[in-house]
């Protein structure tokens, strides 16, 4: 039997404010993050200190906050932007796009990069493991916020939206009740927010933490996560529901997900092949010890 999902996407409310569980994974993302990277920065993996590690982590959680919802309106909602653009700025309504998230971390990694004169790509394979930590925990947050959900399915572990019944014109305990007499089984969808959890986030850590555990040659690991989240993204594509105000663009299957996706398989495969003529690294300066 399908399982009927009534999880309540607000974690805590103190009065007027409600926390919701997405904010809280970012958070979360967010200090894992922190912490897996203070540890391979005190393995001496970037030649930088600590206080410049910090930057480096805030200017790429800027970066994911306003590269991920412009991307998602430009992508995603660009006939509501030119409708309402003050809508780009009402980021309670939700809508965050990863490939637009990695572009403001990319940005947000090349100024930092200038700033204290470290090789772009040296920032980038740093950073590349510690990013399965946000999808991981977005995906999740997705998963609660009962949004992004897959295509209809059959299968034992399919899931039931209610937010998805809207047009049954049914409350939730109508819909609860339907659904435990059976009435609700086709309606079932695959959890593709959870798939996207154990691939792009699960998946890829272990496989990006695990090659990056000793140096690698530059473009290495950048390569191997650009290349891996593409396929791993593209194939997800194939059971989840497009957009609706998008819908698929072409073949009746092509998603603007699999669009987006694809420049990056051929970016990591590109990374990979430069990769092979770099040297491997000799060594790595250490941070600074007093800190």
């Amino acid at each position: 039997m399908p399982y009927f999902h009534d999880i309540n996407p607000i974690a805590l409310s103190l009065g007027p404010v409600s926390i919701h569980w997405y904010g809280l994974m970012y958070v979360l993302a967010g200090l894992f993050a922190w912490w897996l990277g203070k540890r391979r920065l005190a393995q001496g993996r970037l030649p930088v200190t600590y206080e410049q590690y910090a930057d480096l982590i805030f200017y790429g959680m800027i970066g994911v906050i306003l590269g991920g919802r412009i991307g998602y309106m430009l992508f995603y909602g660009f006939a509501q932007i030119l409708a309402d653009p003050v809508s780009l700025l009402r980021v309670w309504e939700g809508g965050m796009s990863f490939h637009g998230g990695l572009l403001g971390v990319l940005g947000a990694a090349a100024y930092w990069s200038r700033k204290n004169r470290v090789h772009f790509f040296d920032t980038m394979d740093f950073v590349a493991p510690l990013v399965p930590i946000g999808l991981g925990f977005g995906r999740l947050g997705n998963f609660i916020g009962a949004e992004l959900w897959g295509q209809k399915t059959d299968l034992a572990w399919g899931v039931i939206f209610p937010r998805t019944l809207d047009h049954l014109g049914k409350t939730r305990d109508e819909l609860l009740a339907m659904y435990q007499a059976g009435q609700l089984n086709h309606e079932a969808r695959h959890p593709s927010q959870l798939y996207e959890m154990l691939l792009e986030g699960v998946l890829l850590f272990v496989v990006l933490w695990l090659f990056s555990a000793r140096p690698r040659r530059r473009y290495a690991v950048s390569g191997w996560f650009a290349l891996l989240y593409g396929m791993f993204r593209f194939s997800v594509e194939f059971v989840r529901e497009p957009d609706a105000q998008l819908g698929y663009l072409a073949f009746g299957w092509v998603t603007m997900g699999q669009v987006l996706s694809l420049p990056l398989i051929l970016l990591g495969i590109g990374l990979l092949v430069a990769s092979r003529r770099q040297p491997l690294p000799v060594g790595v300066a250490a941070p600074d010890s007093g800190r």
